[in-house]
C-alpha cells in the first residue's frame, strides 16, 4: 500500500477485521517523509506549548525527556496535521469503517521519549466522549515513528467494542486519566498491536485499550485523530469537548 486510495477488496477486508476485533492496521498510509515533516512540526508544537506553561504547570505535563505527555488539537493549530487528517488515504480507511461523511471532532500528538515515557492506563474512547451513536466515531492512530511492544504501541482487548462501556475512575489529581478498573482489567487479555512508520491504528470507541511505558531508546510520537459521522453528537461527554473545534473533512 501507498500514500494513495487502498483497493476497495483491501478497505472492505481492513472493515471485516474491525467489525469483528474493533480494531485494525493499515500500514504505508502514509511515507517517511512525511512522517518526518509530521514529526518535526509536532516537536516544534511542543516547544510552542512548553513555552507557554508555567513551572507548575511543566511540571505536571511534561516529561522527563522535555516533551509534553500529549498535546490537544494539532489538527485545528497546525496546517500540516489539517492536511493530514483530510488526507484521501485516510479519509477513504475511516469512511470505509463508520460510513461516509466525516469530520474530525478531536485530536491529539502524544508523545513518549526514549526511556521515559508514561504509560496511558486502559480506557475507551466512548466513556469520555458519550457520544450519541456508539459506532460512529472511531480514532486514527497514525505512527509517526514505528511503534512496537518496546516503546509502548497499543494494546487491545480484541472484540470488547460489542461488551459494555465500562465505569471509569480518575486518580486523585489527574483527571484526564479516566481509566477502567483493575478487578475488571485482571479479568482480560490485551493484544499488543504494533504500527510501522506511516502506518495507522483505527480503534472503534468502546474498544478497551491503553499503551505501556517507552523502555526502548527510540521516541514514540503518534497522532490521534477522533472522526465522527455528520450526525455523532458528543451528547453525554466526560471532558469538556467544543462542538466549535468540529471540523468537516468531507
Amino acid at each position: 500500500m501507498t500514500a494513495t486510495v487502498m483497493a476497495t477488496a483491501a478497505l472492505h477486508a481492513a472493515r471485516e477485521r474491525f467489525r469483528r476485533d474493533g480494531h485494525v492496521t493499515l500500514a504505508g498510509i502514509f511515507d517517511a517523509a512525511r512522517m518526518d515533516a509530521a514529526g518535526a512540526d509536532a516537536d516544534a508544537f511542543a516547544s510552542d506549548v512548553i513555552a507557554g506553561l508555567d513551572a507548575a504547570a511543566r511540571a505536571k505535563h511534561v516529561e522527563t525527556g522535555g516533551r509534553p505527555r500529549w498535546i490537544d488539537h494539532p489538527v485545528r493549530h497546525r496546517p500540516l496535521f489539517r492536511r493530514l487528517a483530510a488526507a484521501p488515504a485516510l479519509v477513504a480507511a475511516v469512511e470505509t469503517l463508520i460510513g461516509p461523511g466525516v469530520d474530525v471532532y478531536f485530536s491529539q500528538i502524544f508523545f513518549k521519549p526514549p526511556l521515559d515515557g508514561s504509560p496511558k492506563p486502559a480506557h475507551q474512547d466512548n466513556f469520555y466522549a458519550g457520544p450519541n451513536d456508539p459506532d460512529g466515531l472511531v480514532t486514527a492512530w497514525i505512527a509517526l515513528d514505528e511503534a512496537t511492544p518496546e516503546n509502548g504501541c497499543l494494546e487491545f482487548v480484541d472484540g470488547s467494542h460489542r461488551g459494555p462501556i465500562h465505569p471509569h475512575a480518575a486518580p486523585p489529581g489527574q483527571p484526564h486519566h479516566l481509566q477502567i478498573a483493575a478487578a475488571i482489567l485482571d479479568r482480560l487479555a490485551f493484544t499488543a498491536a504494533p504500527v510501522p512508520k506511516g502506518g495507522v491504528s483505527f480503534h472503534h470507541g468502546g474498544t478497551i485499550h491503553r499503551s505501556a511505558a517507552n523502555r526502548s531508546a527510540r521516541a514514540r510520537r503518534a497522532a490521534a485523530i477522533t472522526y465522527v459521522t455528520k450526525t455523532t453528537r458528543f451528547d453525554d461527554p466526560r471532558l469538556n469537548y467544543d462542538p466549535a473545534m468540529r471540523l468537516p473533512v468531507t
